[in-house]
């Protein structure tokens, strides 16, 4: 499994990839009442990350930002899926795993085999997992079902096969347009995220062209008209719309207000997992990584990243679950 050392060029080259919402940064504001994070001494070491693709670029900005205070802290990350998380810090290859979905029941069981105690979840960032589709494409909102319809060939939610935009309401030039499905590989947890809480746990359709990264399906979308896909929210870039989604309530936009109420359909947390024995306690390392994390320094990174931030109540219950 190759690692890669961090340096400040590969945030840069990651943010013009994938297309830092920057106009986003300025309109969204961090709680001034979040906790702020000041350094201590004696922290040094590497940290090593293995996991999901959609905090990988989070995960670069925060160990930069973290080794400013700590010269000594060296950062290695790797993102190819949330799947990846739960082995590495099972075999102590890894001691930060980020992840885009909670961990499975199986996997807690498999690390609790291991050392006794189960993993430490600590929420990071709020996410709005956003159904893109093409700038040009003149769909303003999608239901559960039509997304259903979309992508799923079991269709749990009823819906009837959705092949082309006219099968979801849109006419003229566009109704005979074929739809083009992006979305995930089966190691990612917006994969598994979309399936459970979109598909109903149904199967996806042979047809999805499954990428290996959230960017990836993005600059798909923005190179095919007729493509549409779902990806982290921070991964917007201007090729691209995220369109509302609606539920039982209507049509529902993924902004700030509506993710953090959880009002948006889609909305998740994201999350780092760790290995915190109840008894010797968590690595110093570790422990003052996650708390600039979850502080408001490491809020304004979020939303630097396009997600957003924790509220003032959640970070301080993470911040009591690193003590």
């Amino acid at each position: 499994m190759k690692k890669y050392a961090l340096k400040m060029t590969v945030a840069a080259a990651l943010a013009a990839i994938t297309g830092v919402a920057g106009l986003q940064a300025q309109t969204i504001k961090v709680d001034p009442d979040l906790p702020s994070y000041s350094s201590t001494s004696g922290v040094s070491g590497t940290l090593n990350s293995v996991g999901s693709d959609t905090l990988n670029n989070l995960m670069t900005f925060w160990s930069e930002g973290f080794k400013k205070m700590y010269p000594n802290v060296n950062f290695q990350v790797e993102g190819k899926g949330s799947s990846t998380a739960p082995p590495a810090l099972i075999k102590g290859t890894s001691q930060l795993g980020p992840m885009s979905r909670k961990m499975k029941y199986e996997e807690i069981d498999e690390f609790e085999k291991k050392f006794g105690y189960k993993p430490t979840m600590i929420a990071v960032a709020i996410d709005a997992l956003a159904v893109f589709v093409n700038k040009d494409n003149p769909i303003k909102s999608l239901n559960m079902q039509q997304l259903d319809s979309i992508f799923s060939s079991t269709r749990k939610r009823g819906g009837k096969d959705a092949t082309k935009w006219g099968d979801v309401g849109l006419t003229g030039d566009w109704a005979d347009k074929p739809i083009s499905l992006y979305g995930r590989n089966s190691a990612s947890g917006t994969y598994g995220f979309f399936k459970e809480h979109v598909l109903k746990k149904g199967d996806y359709k042979g047809s999805v062209k499954e990428q290996p990264g959230s960017a990836s399906v993005v600059q798909s979308i923005e190179k095919e008209l007729g493509a549409i896909g779902y990806s982290g929210i921070g991964y917007k870039t201007s090729g691209v719309k995220a369109i509302a989604v609606a539920d039982k309530a209507g049509p529902v936009e993924p902004t700030q207000k509506n993710t953090e109420t959880f009002k948006y359909p889609i909305a998740r947390y994201l999350y780092i997992y760790v290995n915190r024995d109840p008894v010797k306690g968590m690595d110093p390392a570790v422990r003052e990584f996650l708390k600039y994390v979850v502080s408001r320094q490491g809020q304004e990174v979020v939303i630097k990243d396009g997600f957003f931030p924790l509220s003032v109540a959640k970070s301080r219950e993470m911040i009591a679950l690193l003590k």
